[in-house]
């Protein structure tokens, strides 16, 4: 890093970086998610390219002050390309003795502590499970960093003493302090906060205006105060040209939903029931009424999917969310879908299981559940999204399958990315692949005969909506006859039938991408092979590898039924090959009974997404 003279203020050195990483940790209740998305807007507007990680406990309202109840919030900002949170922190701020003992593993060496010595108390100390009379703010064993310890709380206190708020008001306002120290010691304007603050509460005059005087403090404390003698710049990055926003996954899903249902001229109607982590899909799908958007929380997993097998069956695009927990529920349902062969997307937000288990900790162990976890034969596609834009991409590609190829589509996200953010270029209309909608409109039999299940080039049968004069016909759970739809018990018909539907599912790798390799060479000594949320982790590690001379490359599928109709042939261009997962092994299990090659799995169960030095090392173990 190059010490820079600094335009702004002439009392601090200024140290230039490519990227840094701050993670904001306190207690559920001290506003570090807010604290760090409004830095992370701030970040991504001035140009920085970035990947965040929110990191909260299940529960709505932790125990206070204990290592159980810490709340953080990790954003990667830099002028270079970002993949991951990153590894390790570059600056930490720490409200209470807890989150200091949760996150200092992970402090670099000489990294930053800002530590609100409010919450190191006797009280604090003994709820951190800190041995009695250690502190560690004043023991010296932060020697190796560089420690900015102060009253927070006080401060916040000070500031606001003439607002006529509660104490409860005027402490909630500490987080805005923080805020603006950190606004300072990066050098980053607070304007986008301040109106977030004053539309937020528009109609609390009284609170926006503490909030406001709070933040301000908080700058003015970086820029006065003699201990504080450094600041950071971080230059924004070269990224292509275009629109951007800073959006998390779960949003990026809502977005690709309404763009779906745009480009297909179909009404979009969600059925769903809140469900931690895909809440914010329904929640951010009900704003949009305005534009024909429908949604509909039902009583229970159940009733969502239900709801939206109707609306599929009526000429809707039709979605439902959930996470795991949900999508066990609604296996039923889902048989249904594939049995009807209506178009239908669902949603599977991936959360730490089984039942109830890490409800806020992310999990990819719903793979071989959304491939096989309905009775009976019922192949239908699964789709993954990489990252927080990717959700975008992912929902809209599912969306198309469905319509286009008149089936239930599971599409998996998962609580890191549905939760994660980075920056996001808009896709312009044109960009966006067609998606060709056909009802039936008259019979397509013979003499005038409606056949609701013959079958076209692609192996789809036709989409009819109800109350079509001259397309009535039956339709239920009960296995079809071919063609006519009639309810049939024939063993032979029952045969093909189930052939029928694995067949267009299997026909559906005509129509989507080939695998290629996302980094590195088309045939090397060792390729990485990735799905879903890995997706950062391993190009990060894989490009580090690369760098220092690996033989290495990185493949990433987004298609897991069908798979890449050529991903066997890519396969054997390499040497080994490794599938990192966070399960025991989902993806691995699937290439090796389908491709009979000798796979490599690197399991991750604990709750947190993979780190890169734990891929780089294992990348390097492979290729000695």
């Amino acid at each position: 890093m190059e010490t820079l003279n600094n335009e702004v203020s002439q009392k601090a050195n200024v140290i230039e970086s490519e990227s840094m990483v701050v993670r904001f940790s306190g207690d559920s209740g001290d506003g570090m998610q807010l604290t760090g998305m409004q830095f992370t807007d701030t970040a991504a507007m001035l140009g920085n390219d970035l990947s965040t990680f929110p990191d909260y406990p299940s529960e709505i309202r932790a125990p206070i002050g204990t290592i159980a109840g810490v709340s953080g919030f990790q954003v990667n900002f830099g002028s270079k390309e970002i993949f991951t949170p990153g590894d390790l922190y570059d600056v930490l701020v720490a409200m209470n003795a807890a989150a200091l003992k949760v996150d200092l593993p992970r402090l670099k060496k000489g990294g930053v502590i800002i530590a609100n010595s409010a919450g190191f108390d006797k009280k604090n100390l003994g709820l951190a499970n800190y041995p009695p009379d250690v502190n560690p703010l004043e023991d010296g064993s932060l020697d190796n960093y560089i420690v900015h310890k102060m009253d927070i709380t006080k401060l916040t206190k000070n500031c606001l003493t003439d607002s006529g708020l509660g104490t409860k008001e005027v402490e909630r306002s500490k987080n805005m302090f923080v805020l603006g120290l950190l606004f300072w010691m990066f050098d980053k304007s607070m304007d986008s906060t301040i109106k977030f603050i004053t539309e937020k509460f528009a109609k609390k005059p009284d609170i926006a205006n503490a909030n406001i005087k709070t933040l301000n403090a908080g700058w003015d404390y970086g820029d006065n105060t003699e201990i504080f003698n450094t600041r950071f710049k971080v230059k924004a990055a070269k990224l292509p040209t275009g629109i951007y926003r800073n959006i998390t996954g779960n949003h990026a899903t809502a977005i690709g939903l309404i763009a779906a249902a745009e480009k297909s001229g179909l009404p979009l109607f969600l059925g769903s029931y809140p469900i931690t982590p895909a809440t914010d899909i329904l929640h951010e799908l009900s704003k949009y009424k305005a534009n024909g958007v429908k949604t509909f929380q039902a009583e229970d997993e159940i009733a969502g999917i239900c709801s939206a097998i109707g609306a599929s069956y009526t000429g809707n695009l039709a979605i439902t969310t959930t996470s795991g927990p949900g999508m066990a529920l609604k296996t039923e349902a889902i048989g249904l879908a594939t049995i009807l062969e209506i178009p239908l997307v669902i949603v599977n937000v991936q959360r730490g299981g089984p039942s109830t288990g890490l409800p806020t900790k992310t999990e990819q162990a719903d793979l071989l559940m959304a491939m096989y976890g309905r009775h009976g034969e019922s192949s239908i596609p699964v789709i993954a999204a990489a990252s927080p834009s990717d959700c975008f991409n992912a929902d809209y590609e599912a969306c198309r399958i469905a319509v286009e190829h008149m089936t239930p589509v599971i599409l998996l996200t998962d609580g890191y990315i549905a939760n994660g953010s980075e920056p996001w270029r808009f896709p312009t209309e044109d960009k966006l692949k067609p998606i060709t909608v056909k009802f039936l409109d008259k019979p397509n039999g013979a003499e005038g005969v409606l056949l609701p299940y013959k079958r076209d080039e692609k192996l789809v049968r036709p989409w009819i909506k109800p109350g079509t004069a001259g397309l009535e016909h039956r339709i239920g759970g009960l296995e079809k006859q071919d063609e006519t739809g009639n309810v049939s018990y024939d063993a032979l018909n029952h045969e093909k039938m189930v052939h029928l539907r694995a067949a267009k599912i299997e026909k559906i790798a005509d129509y989507i991408p080939l695998a290629k390799a996302d980094t590195g060479k088309d045939k090397a000594k060792l390729l990485v092979l990735g799905w879903g949320s890995t997706y950062g982790a391993i190009k990060t590690a894989v490009r580090e590898c690369i760098a220092e001379g690996g033989d290495v490359a990185h493949v990433h599928l987004h298609n897991i039924n069908p798979f890449p109709k050529n991903l066997g042939e890519v396969l054997k261009a390499y040497d080994k090959i490794l599938i990192p997962e966070m399960n025991s092994g989902q993806l691995l299990q699937l290439i090796r009974a389908k491709y009979l090659v000798p796979a490599i799995g690197l399991s991750k169960v604990q709750g947190l997404p993979f780190t890169t030095t734990e891929l780089k090392a294992k990348i390097v173990e492979l290729l000695k």
